[in-house]
């Protein structure tokens, strides 16, 4: 077997499948991102390796890893076998290797080419960390609430550009109703091997489109290396009419239950104000998203304004616009 550097085992990551042999607490935490779990222990066992490790020492301690680890050979070697079509697996632990060198051996002598990585997952994280501080050409997409800058950005992508969705990767749209109808946020390390891969993929040359965000995302955090770039950078602020996005924001907020909406304006109550959050969720009571919408914003343009006026003025280009034509406002605001 060979043992590859970070930046080759990724690259080698497109042709081949990633086995994480870690347990699968480790693996949920964080992961290489398309990476398959097939861990050689499970999180009961590695507690109980790791108390005789420090109890007796390492030979009881392997010797109990191999009475555990022994049996589930061919399982293991089934699981391989289910998710290469190429004959040859990528193969990691955490950072100490004896793991991964374990499992690598197994898969070698089924007839398996394998590779392992250099100091395992921890030297994956120190190449997604780096990736964050590379300087990029970033133009960022702004806009108040309702804007529909997720919209554009996505009709970005469609007319060529390179884009980063941090709220797709997120799985948040950044507000107080940003968790409604999405999946579970991901841990903090797994949105941030998520996102590194994501930049690791495009050349360094290329512009990147980000929509206009604060450095939290929900509960997650945008590295801040990442977003400091983000914050230095050219900005393209779509300015739509008030009653434009409270006509999207009803749109797109209209599917949920009253009581999603209702608990999404108690997170907001102390900075809307108590009195304005009671008419909003009176609002919502009565069928009236239009008026709750109306409320809800006279907080977040101001919060948004308060946002964008910390950036230097120079960099920000604003264009009015009458509709929200996605379309139509990417075409103008790449040409600009």
């Amino acid at each position: 077997m060979q043992s590859l550097s970070a930046p080759e085992f990724f690259k080698l990551s497109a042709q081949h499948p990633v086995i994480d042999v870690r347990t699968p607490a480790e693996f949920e935490h964080g992961h290489i991102p398309g990476a398959v779990n097939i861990p050689l222990f499970s999180n009961d066992e590695r507690a109980i390796i790791g108390t005789l490790y420090k109890q007796e020492g390492k030979k009881p301690a392997m010797m109990k890893g191999m009475e555990l680890v022994s049996p589930k050979f061919t399982a293991f070697i089934k699981q391989a076998e289910a998710i290469s079509n190429t004959g040859t697996l990528l193969v990691h632990c955490w950072r100490g290797g004896m793991r991964s060198g374990g499992m690598a051996w197994l898969f070698e002598w089924y007839g398996f080419k394998v590779y392992t990585l250099q100091k395992d997952y921890k030297a994956f994280r120190r190449m997604v960390l780096e990736s964050f501080a590379k300087p990029r050409t970033i133009k960022i997409l702004a806009g108040r609430t309702g804007s529909g800058k997720t919209l554009i950005l996505q009709e970005l992508a469609n007319q060529g550009q390179t884009i980063i969705d941090l709220e797709e990767l997120t799985h948040h749209k950044g507000s107080a109703f940003g968790s409604l109808g999405e999946a579970p946020q991901p841990t903090q390390e797994m949105f941030e091997n998520e996102l590194a891969v994501e930049l690791m993929k495009i050349p360094t040359d290329k512009t990147i489109w980000v929509e206009d965000e604060s450095q939290n995302v929900g509960k997650r955090l945008v590295p801040m290396a990442f977003f400091q770039q983000m914050r230095a950078t050219q900005v393209h602020y779509v300015d739509l009419p008030l009653e434009k996005r409270v006509e999207y924001l009803v749109k797109t907020y209209g599917t949920y239950s009253k009581e999603e909406l209702i608990g999404s304006i108690e997170k907001i109550k102390k900075r809307v104000g108590f009195q304005n959050a009671k008419a909003a969720i009176e609002a919502i009571q009565q069928g009236d998203l239009k008026t709750a919408c109306e409320i809800s914003l006279v907080y977040y343009d101001k919060s948004y304004d308060h946002g964008i006026g910390k950036r230097m003025p120079s960099t920000i280009h604003k264009k009015q616009f009458t509709e929200l034509n996605p379309n139509e406002i990417a075409k103008e605001i790449i040409a600009s």
